[in-house]
Parts: C-alpha cells; structure tokens; sequence
C-alpha cells in the first residue's frame, strides 16, 4: 500500500512539474515575464540541473531588467564542482545589457579559452555566441575548435554566420570545405550556394565561387571540382563551358557512366540550346561502351533535333536514321521508344500512316507490360484519329481507361477521348468525359481539360447551331494533322465571320500558337495582344500574357517585355496555371537565385 501511495505521489509531483513547464513557457513567449520568472524560480528550485529552466529563468531576470538577480543565478551556476562554460557567456551579455562592455569582454574571452581545455565545447560555446547575436566570437569558436581537432567539422555553421555577415568568400570558403571534406555532401552545398548565385557570370558572387573552386582544383586535382564547375556554369547557361567539365567527369569517373552527359543535353534542349544538344548527345554515341536505352534515347534524340534544326526537311535521312536503328536494336521489349518514335514520325511527319500502324501492330506481338502496350494502344489511336477514324481510336483509348484505372496515363486516354469527341462534332460526349477529367490528379490534364469545357460550352450556349465551334474543331483538326497553313487559313475563317462570339479568343490563341511554328512571330505577336487587349477579363488573358511572356523571352529576346507580361499574371492572375510558370521566369530575369 506504502509504495503505491509513493508511486502515485511521484506521478502528481510529474504532473506538477509538467503543468508549471508549459504555464512558464506560455508565459515566457507571451512577453509576460513578471509571470513567468514565477514558474521558472520554482522549476529551477525543485530541478536544479535542469539547463533550460536555468536558461529561461535568467532571460527573464534580464527582460525585466534584474540583472542583479541574473547575475546572482548565473554566478550560482558557476560555483558548482563542473560549471558549464556557456555560463560565462550568460554573464557576459548580463553586462553587455547594463553597458558595461569592458567586464563583458572579460568574460567572453574566457568562455572562448574554456575551447582550449577541451575543443568538444565548441559547438556549445560558438551556438550561445551566435544566440547573443557575438557572431565574431562564434567563428572564432568554430574556428579554434575545429583547428584543435580535425574531426569536428562546423563549415555549415561558419558559412551561415559569414552569410549574416555579408561576407561571402569566407562563406564560400566553408561551403567548399565541407565538400572537400565529403564529396556526399555536394547536393546539401549546392543548396546553400544556389541562394548567393545567379544567371550572370560576371556577378561578382559568381566570379568569387569560381575563383575559389579552381583554387580548389589546383590544390587538388579532385574530380569533385569538375562537378562543381559544371554546376556553376549550368547556372550561368553556359552550356558548352558544363559540357567541357562533363567530359572530364567522364574520362575520370569509374563506372564509365554517360547519365550526366545525358541530364546535360535534356537542360540544353529545354533551354534551347538545341546545337550544344546535339553535340552532347553525338558524344554520348560514339562514346557508349555498349547498345543500352542510354545510347538508344540519345540516337532518338539526335535524329529528332536533326529533323527540327532542318525545319523538317530532311525527312529522307531521318527515314534511313530510323531504319539502320530498328536493325540494330531490332523489335524488342526494350526498344519499344524506337518504335513508338519511329511510328510517330511516319504518320505525323511523312504521312504514311499505313507503315506506322505496322509497326506498332508488330510492337504489341511481343510480350509487353500492361504500361508498355497501354503506350502502344495510345500511338495507334493517336494515328486512327490522324487518319479520322475516330470510333476505332475510341475502342484503343476506353481500352487503355479499363487496363489502367485511376493512372495518369488513362486520364491522358480518357482527355484524348473527349478530343477525338470534338474533332467529330460530338461536343455532348465530349463535355461528359471532360467533367469526370476536371479533377485529375494531373494538374495539366485537369487544365486541359477545364480549357476545353468551357470552349465548348460557352460557344454552345451562344450558338445553338454550333456552326463556329465546328469549324474550331476543324481548325483543330488540322493543326493535329500537321497540316499548319490550312489550320490557320480556317481560323481566319472564323475570325472573319464570326466577329464578337465568344469564340474569337480561343481562335486567336490557337491561330498565335500555329503562327510561332511557321516563325511568323509578329503577327503571332499581334494576335496575344488582341486577346489581352479586347479580352482582358475573359478566361484566355493569362494564356496570353504567358504566351507572350515566352515568345519574349525564347524568341525576340525582349526580356523586359517578357517581365511585364509574366508580372501581369503574378499580380492578376494568382488562380492561373501559369501563376508558378511565371513567377519563376519572373525571378529569373530579374537575377534571382532559383532553387
């Protein structure tokens, strides 16, 4: 009975010292320090060893400016048989907060040499420096403790104390330690740099980290320092110059990996850097020790930059490319990008669709996953509905929805599906199927989808006949086709016929969009700014502006002008899809670091 009546005191006394814990801190963080210095004077008493209580219950003394009282604590503290060294510090800034800066000092050097005695009071010492804003004394701390023994390692905590200082080579300086340190860290570095760096590379933080990383280099001749390089000067767009450190990473690496070079020629095509692309992906070939999906999707991405720096001209050579790949690579499970890809180019590009509905029909004879045939089912359809034979495309893509319920992919088939829909005039089936898609999971797929809703719609409603929206399907159509001139040559028919209807935005969108292929960027141009300017309040403003954010950026290379577009959607258009698209190409023109 005895010990349960012990048993159950202690759990009260638990439970006191619990609720007091959490009164004081509210207390403390409320500003109410006459309250909490209370709580804090018992916790202290009934738990003397407790740092925390020590810690608060002196902060409070400060904030209601006793220092006497503070001091009397902290002194208290550094009676007993093992002071903790940090105290000196606490009084320290005790007499910093009562301007007596000189018997501050005293006390801050001599929590700095307690370093000496043993350098495992670093961090502790260096961390409460820094709380007390003595950033000086902090680096000097980490500094001392590190040089007494190599093992610790306080490079991050030094940079972030330089970083505060403004101080940006000795930031750099930790930073690049840590790595030199361990090469495993990079990624954690890369991080940290990304904020300091920028587009430019005569930007003088660029031109400092640069400097010091080939100091590095030439002190050690580490294959670390070719990866930093490279990810600089992918920052600073210089492509070629990344290109250059990639194939020394290459010559020197181990395990004969191309993955880099390869992630290095995907950054130049989506910068359009297509030549440098090209020049990576023809080293990548030639230097592959073997017949892999690396050296095959750098073949494919060869020939199709072949194909789009020629402006599709040399359909002849890509055919022949094409042919001496499937001999080599032959009709396999693991080559099917080579068919898909090749089927692709017959039908969308020579218009042999008759050839490319073989080889896809050849592909699905092997034995494929249900993810492998579902993309071959896609491409043939994606053909039928090319060639207008919309209800045997339908049949391929209800297939892929069944195999493949709820994925991505057979969202794509079921948005394709209300596609075809349209292309036929059969909007009633289509809106049915784009309702169900206007909550994808995948957010461009919903967009997709919503864009297309209301298109048919909104111009339903006006138009009982449908007559304008039939022949935006056509237009549609024919774009889809590749057949770019007529496709425009049939908005223009709306666009003369059908002035003031709804439709009028979404023709000049589409008509803007086939304009920038056929390189007639002005009057592509002209056409964004109708909408913008005629069509301010409807649902295609933003398209606009972003459209012309990018053909201002990628192509006419007028980047305030890209600015101004990409700021209209930032401050007007929040809801946007575009609004995270533009913010980034924001930030990054106005010389931002991005991470």
């Amino acid at each position: 009975m005895r010990i349960f009546i012990l048993i159950l005191a202690c759990c009260f006394a638990q439970l006191s010292v619990g609720q007091n814990s959490f009164l004081a801190k509210q207390y403390y963080d409320d500003g109410d320090f006459d309250k909490a210095v209370v709580f804090y004077e018992r916790l202290v008493k009934e738990n003397p060893r407790r740092s925390d209580y020590q810690t608060f219950l002196i902060s409070c003394y400060q904030q209601l400016e006793r220092y006497s009282d503070a001091e009397k604590q902290i002194k208290k503290n550094l009676d007993s048989p093992n002071p903790i060294p940090v105290y000196y510090i606490d009084l320290g800034h005790n007499y910093t907060l009562q301007g007596n800066n000189e018997e501050a000092k005293k006390y801050y050097d001599l929590a700095y040499s307690k370093v000496e005695e043993n350098p495992r009071n670093g961090y502790g010492l260096a961390y409460k420096f820094q709380n007390y804003s003595l950033l000086e004394y902090a680096a000097k701390t980490y500094n001392k403790a590190m040089e007494l023994n190599p093992a610790l390692d306080f490079n991050f905590q030094l940079a972030r104390i330089y970083g505060e200082q403004g101080n940006v080579e000795k930031m750099f300086t930790s930073l690049l330690n840590i790595v030199a340190k361990d090469p495993n860290r990079m990624s954690s570095v890369i991080r940290n740099l990304d904020d300091f760096i920028t587009t430019d590379s005569d930007n003088r933080n660029n031109t400092i980290l640069k400097k010091l990383i080939l100091k590095n280099a030439q002190r050690s001749p580490d294959i670390i320092w070719n990866e930093m390089l490279s990810w600089l000067f992918i920052q600073q767009k210089q492509f070629y110059s990344a290109f250059s450190q990639e194939k020394a990473i290459y010559k020197r690496s181990q395990d004969n990996s191309l993955r880099r070079l390869q992630t290095l020629a995907n950054i130049c095509v989506d910068e359009n850097e297509k030549e440098t692309a090209q020049e990576i992906y023809n080293y990548i070939v030639v230097n592959s020790p073997r017949v892999d999906n690396v050296k095959l999707y750098a073949e494919l991405q060869r020939i199709a930059l072949d194909l789009d720096l020629s402006n599709n001209k040399n359909t002849d050579a890509t055919q022949k490319a094409f042919a001496a790949l499937l001999e080599t690579y032959g009709y396999k499970p693991h080559s099917i990008m080579l068919q898909l890809r090749y089927a692709n180019f017959l039908a969308f590009k020579k218009d042999e669709t008759e050839e490319a509905t073989s080889v896809l029909k050849k592909t699905l004879e092997l034995q494929l996953n249900r993810y492998e045939e579902a993309k071959i089912k896609m491409a043939l359809a994606d053909i039928l509905v090319y060639n207008k034979r919309f209800n045997e495309a339908l049949i391929y893509y209800t297939q892929i929805q069944k195999n493949l319920k709820n994925d991505v992919l057979a969202q794509n088939a079921r948005f394709k599906v209300a596609k075809a829909s349209f292309y036929k005039g059969d909007f009633d089936w289509a809106l049915a199927q784009l309702k169900v898609l206007r909550s994808s999971t995948s957010q461009l797929i919903a967009n997709d989808a919503m864009q297309l809703s209301l298109l048919i719609s909104d111009n339903s409603l006006q138009d009982s006949t449908e007559t304008a929206l039939k022949k935006y399907a056509t237009a549609d159509l024919l774009a889809y086709q590749n057949k770019t001139t007529e496709a425009i040559a049939a908005l223009d028919d709306i666009l003369e016929n059908h002035k003031g209807e709804k439709i009028e935005d979404e023709a000049l969108l589409k008509q803007a969009e086939l304009l920038i292929q056929q390189q007639e960027y002005e009057k592509a141009e002209l056409n964004y700014l109708k909408i913008i300017e005629f069509y301010k309040s409807g649902i295609l403003a933003d398209d606009a502006h972003y459209a012309l954010g990018e053909l201002y950026r990628t192509i006419l290379y007028k980047p305030e002008e890209a600015k101004y577009h990409y700021e209209k959607i930032i401050y007007g258009y929040q809801d946007s899809y575009f609004f995270p698209l533009a913010r980034k190409e924001f930030r990054k023109l106005r010389g931002d670091a991005i991470n």
